[in-house]
């Protein structure tokens, strides 16, 4: 054998062994790519997230795993990645910083599709608004309003302060305060107050109506009526209750007094 041959042939070697291994790990890379690409695009699709958007984060997974790849074999071969991998990583903390407003929405929204505090069709108040979930999506959530107007609310408004799901539990409880004449007797008040509760359809008797003696306030004597529904029953429960008060108080001849102020003049003296 030549001696030139000699000498190349430990760089042949060494060179078909890097460009082999290079080989097998784009191999990989591009396997890899297409299943965790697979994997972000049914769980987009899942969540009804923006066509749009789901093609762009399928491609860039794709791309950021080959991409992976390419500096992985570069460095087989020798080549200083170090300075490569630095302008990367500069380029992924600008685009960060430029976008961590959408990337805090991002977060939240998986935050609350893996938690779910709420789901569509519940009632909550949310970022002060309270309303009806129409949808959940991965930066946003959109709520409608009782009197037909829809709020579309940042994910990170939402799940960094408190929510109230008003329609978590089945049952409710309707609360209807009174205030009565101090002339009415208490027994007899407490009396009419509770068969005020037995006339109304929709109320529950597990747990059983209350009928609490609040306190003796400026001028009335303060009671609540606290009777239990069902959720979706709840609106309708209460308007009856408030009917059913008033009008059981009416038929006893007893008053529902309202806040009154005595003025007196002195005359100056002469």
């Amino acid at each position: 054998m030549p001696d030139y041959m000699e000498r190349l042939m430990p760089l042949i070697v060494e060179y078909a062994t890097s460009a082999a291994g290079a080989l097998l790990l784009l191999i990989a890379a591009w396997v890899v790519a297409g299943v965790v690409s697979g994997i972000v695009r049914r769980s987009l699709q899942r969540t009804h997230f923006d066509d749009t958007l789901s093609k762009f984060f399928v491609r860039l997974v794709w791309w950021l795993i080959v991409l992976a790849a390419i500096v992985g074999c570069l460095g087989i071969f020798g080549v200083e990645t170090t300075s490569f991998a630095a302008v990367i990583g500069a380029a992924g903390l600008a685009v960060g910083l430029a976008f961590q407003g959408t990337l805090a929405n991002f977060a939240s929204g998986v935050m609350l599709l893996a938690f779910r505090p709420f789901k569509v069709g519940d009632v909550v108040t949310i970022a002060g608004q309270t309303g009806v979930i129409d949808e959940i999506s991965v930066f946003t959530t959109t709520l409608d309003t009782f009197d037909n107007r829809r709020f579309i609310i940042p994910n990170s408004s939402i799940f960094g302060t408190t929510i109230e799901n008003i329609t978590y539990h089945p049952r409710r409880r309707a609360d209807v305060d009174v205030g009565v004449s101090y002339d009415a007797d208490i027994d007899r008040t407490r009396e009419v107050l509770e068969r005020a509760t037995a006339g109304v359809e929709g109320v529950l008797q597990d747990p059983a109506p209350a009928v609490l003696l609040l306190g003796l306030g400026a001028s009335s004597v303060d009671w609540s009526v606290r009777v239990w529904a069902k959720k979706e029953d709840f609106g309708a429960v209460k308007q009856a209750m408030i009917r059913a008060v008033k009008r059981g108080l009416d038929e006893a001849g007893i008053g529902i007094p309202y806040p009154q102020m005595d003025v007196h003049l002195s005359r100056p003296a002469e």
